[in-house]
């Protein structure tokens, strides 16, 4: 990774709220999982390894971000489906399979896009917020789980 992405990546985590953290969670375990999958069918052993540690460390993580007490049934939820994506990628490492790698790719993509469906809807919440209010219509809140 060159030194001036490497700075710009920094910045973007430094400066970044809490939703763009998840997000960024998300995208770094879903590049992780596509490496391990190409260094699967590479044959790299090692590599594949590392790749899948690294997935399960970010889902891991992800899953000891939860809001447990504030949570509720969605926080539970989210706690199943990290844990059982860390199964798959378990699975996938030991059995150098790749059939759980596109599994744990796909259930991952999926609760991404839903993150990226919230990031937008407090972006615009946030734009509609700093219209003034003879301008804007009525407010409508917008509840993002982080």
């Amino acid at each position: 990774m060159s030194k001036g992405y490497q700075n710009y990546f920094d910045q973007e985590v430094l400066t970044a709220n809490p939703v763009r953290l998840v997000e960024l969670l998300y995208r770094g375990a879903l590049d992780s999982i596509a490496s391990a999958r190409r260094h699967l069918k590479a044959e790299d052993i090692r590599a594949r390894s590392r790749a899948i540690s690294q997935a399960m460390d970010i889902v891991t993580e992800l899953s000891l971000s939860l809001n447990r007490e504030e949570g509720g049934e969605l926080s539970r939820n989210l706690a199943e489906l990290y844990g059982y994506t860390v199964s798959l990628l378990i699975e996938a490492n030991s059995r150098q399979a790749d059939p759980p790698l596109a599994e744990a790719e796909q259930l991952l993509s999926t609760l991404a896009e839903a993150w990226e469906k919230c990031a937008e809807a407090a972006n615009e919440s946030a734009n509609h917020q700093a219209t003034p209010p003879e301008t804007r219509g009525e407010y409508q809140p917008v509840s993002c789980a982080y």
